[in-house]
């Protein structure tokens, strides 16, 4: 065969493979585009699940739905127990011991002179004072937390409680006022600084850490007048004074029991009707007014009311420190849930400020200390450890 019969024999056949085969791997398998959700249950799921421990009830026509946190109520149903404990351990133990059957028998006004003057006269006001006030301080101190979006949001760290004892201390020290001049001055006092303070931090809003820094620096202003103020007076008012600022619910009887009752039974639904804008609004203001909330306006109206329960419980026991800061805390860490959490903030306050003064009665009996010492030095810990905890998500 000749030369060009074997080129045109290359030409018209087809080249074999020169080079060695190659082991044939199985195609990969064609991938499927990736849906929304990460798998079909996923995908097949509503936005946004219901949260596991809530439900919704509703009326008959379903007209009205009430969203029902579980455990929330379950937090809240353990406190009340704790204060029933407290309530009859404070009402039945002390100098003079009364029976669990005698104190239920006297307050239904069956009981004898004797038992009937010690519950009713010095016991039972003193306990129903001390579980206002703490619920109005935890109250307070929910909604400041929720408002400046941090755990250190509290009046009595801002500069609202110092604010309303420099009121009380004006009425104490230079108007010579009673009873309820002194309660009403604490209530302009605390309502006047609050104003300052959210003025003072608003610049195109207000930021939380803004009106935290501006309110320590008008608490230590108000310090420095309160200061002035027990100096200049004579020595019986300042003593008169230095007890009621440290807080004590010594004495405390049904004419503080009364007005500060009223006021919360006014305040708190407003506090309670709140909390829901409060909640979308710590997803960030662009959501909450997405949602259709009015930020400024709902914070105004938060700081109103805050101020109001803490300036109404500081003119019934003096400014008592850090139960404020720790209950909402508290409250939130027992119930896991979002928001300001205003009921269980309230039991908890409630709980916190009964315990101390029954400690503060019986640890060191006969001699009884004023309950803010040990509001005090429980709180400075819980402090302490909230700043330390602070420091290491690297916010404080």
């Amino acid at each position: 065969m000749s030369t060009g019969s074997y080129e045109r024999a290359a030409l018209t056949t087809p080249r074999a493979e020169t080079t060695t085969p190659r082991a044939e791997t199985p195609p990969a398998p064609a991938r499927a585009s990736k849906p929304i959700a990460r798998s079909g249950k996923e995908a097949s799921a509503p936005a946004v699940p219901p949260r596991v421990g809530r439900t919704v009830l509703r009326s008959p026509g379903g007209r009205i739905a009430v969203l029902v946190d579980i455990r929330a109520c379950l937090v809240c149903v353990a406190l009340a127990l704790v204060l029933v404990v407290v309530g009859v351990v404070s009402l039945t133990t002390g100098d003079y011991h009364i029976p669990v059957l005698d104190v239920v028998r006297t307050l239904f006004g069956r009981g004898d002179a004797a038992d009937t003057f010690i519950v009713q006269t010095l016991r039972l006001p003193r306990l129903l004072t001390a579980l206002l006030a703490g619920a109005a301080l935890g109250v307070g101190g929910a909604m400041f937390q929720s408002v400046s979006r941090n755990p250190l949001g509290s009046p009595d760290v801002i500069g609202f409680t110092t604010g309303a004892a420099t009121g009380a201390l004006i009425e104490i020290l230079v108007l010579n006022g009673g009873a309820g001049q002194i309660a009403t001055g604490a209530v302009l006092g605390g309502v006047v600084t609050a104003l300052a303070v959210y003025l003072l931090a608003m610049k195109r809003g207000v930021s939380g850490y803004r009106l935290i820094l501006v309110g320590i620096g008008i608490a230590a202003m108000l310090e420095s007048a309160n200061a002035y103020l027990l100096t200049r007076a004579n020595i019986t008012d300042a003593q008169a004074a230095a007890v009621w600022l440290t807080g004590s619910l010594n004495g405390r009887g049904w004419e503080q029991v009364r007005p500060t009752a009223l006021a919360l039974a006014v305040l708190l639904p407003l506090a309670v009707w709140l909390g829901r804008d409060l909640r979308m609004l710590e997803l960030g203001d662009d959501v909450g007014q997405a949602l259709g909330v009015s930020a400024e306006r709902t914070r105004l109206a938060a700081v109103l009311v805050g101020v109001g329960v803490t300036a109404v419980a500081t003119a019934a026991t003096g400014p008592i420190a850090f139960v404020a800061l720790a209950a909402p805390q508290l409250a939130k860490r027992l119930t896991n849930a979002s928001g300001p959490n205003i009921v269980a903030s309230a039991f908890m306050g409630a709980a916190l400020l009964a315990a101390s003064d029954l400690a503060a009665q019986r640890l060191f009996a006969p001699r009884q200390l004023p309950v803010g010492v040990m509001t005090g030095l429980v709180g400075g810990l819980y402090l302490a450890w909230l700043l330390r905890r602070e420091w290491r998500r690297g916010r404080a």
